[in-house]
């Protein structure tokens, strides 16, 4: 005698299917929390705590003092006033001058000359001086007395008043920036340049066009992503230039390079006004975002 079975379905096959399903995603959000854990927490107590202790200390709620007395007082001191105006100006000269560097460089080691691997080592080298190193590097050569006006006078030329001169002094700066800078954001540019598919620039060719049509149709459209992000980044980076001025001229001469983060750490550090030192950041923020914004509503980076 046969006995048949009938399998009875298994209704809680779903439910046990979703249990599983909410199990991975907690072991899943669970990993990935433990991992982001780190940056999170440095994160919180390099930048957000600091941020909300310099708003409390710039805006004191608390006191008998009006709470924008301190932006009153930075507003009517005239050597804030003098650090805005030669920060705007090193920006406005040195940010064009190190993407544009940067850019021409990028272009030309990528193209087929001779020992183009040693020629990005040379360029990249400065990226791995620290920034104070550099500048007490350059320290030596711009000296009155240093390596470069002696060159310039056993050629029979004029000596440069690198550092003793305020025209002069803030060059020397864009030019210690740059020497670091210039390198550092040329590798995402020639990244950016390889991602650009090499049969764009064959069928061009093809058509008859030179280097510089490519260079306007091909490469720059092409760009125009990491172009923004280094646009972006390098103002950010030159408005909080800080290690150059403090050992190269100290904000001299007559306020020549006493840039915003300069200023800002003598008012702190120097004359103890940690109050006024924070009303001077919070500003310095709210110019960096506003530059920002105009650049990315100037630059677009989606594509048309």
């Amino acid at each position: 005698m046969t006995t048949t079975t009938t399998a009875r379905p298994r209704h809680d096959a779903p439910a046990q299917r979703a249990r599983r399903g909410s199990t991975a995603r907690r072991e899943t959000w669970g990993s990935a929390a433990l991992l982001l854990l780190p940056a999170v927490a440095l994160l919180l107590v390099l930048r957000i705590i600091p941020t909300f202790a310099a708003l409390s200390e710039a805006v004191p709620l608390g006191s008998e003092r009006s709470p924008w007395s301190n932006f009153a007082y930075i507003f009517s001191d005239p050597s804030f006033w003098n650090a805005v105006r030669v920060t705007l100006i090193f920006s406005i000269i040195v940010n064009p001058l190190q993407i544009a560097l940067a850019l021409a460089l990028a272009v030309l080691l990528t193209k087929r000359i001779p020992a183009v691997g040693l020629w990005r080592t040379l360029i990249l080298l400065p990226i791995a001086v620290p920034q104070a190193v550099s500048a007490i590097i350059w320290l030596v050569l711009l000296r009155p007395d240093g390596p470069l006006n002696g060159i310039a006078t056993s050629l029979g030329l004029p000596t440069v008043p690198w550092l003793t001169d305020p025209t002069w002094a803030l060059a020397s700066i864009i030019i210690v920036c740059s020497w670091v800078g210039v390198g550092y954001w040329m590798t995402f540019l020639v990244t950016g340049i390889k991602e650009i598919p090499l049969s764009l620039y064959e069928a061009s060719a093809l058509d008859g066009a030179g280097s510089w049509r490519q260079f306007w149709s091909i490469t720059l459209p092409g760009l125009r992503r990491p172009l923004l992000f280094v646009l972006v980044a390098d103002t950010v980076s030159n408005f909080l230039v800080f290690a150059p001025v403090r050992i190269l001229t100290r904000g001299g001469p007559q306020g020549g390079t006493d840039l915003l983060m300069y200023n800002i750490s003598e008012r702190a550090y120097t004359l103890g006004d940690t109050q006024a030192a924070s009303a001077a950041t919070l500003v310095l923020v709210l110019i960096v975002v506003a530059v920002v914004t105009v650049q990315f509503r100037l630059l677009p980076g989606r594509e048309d």
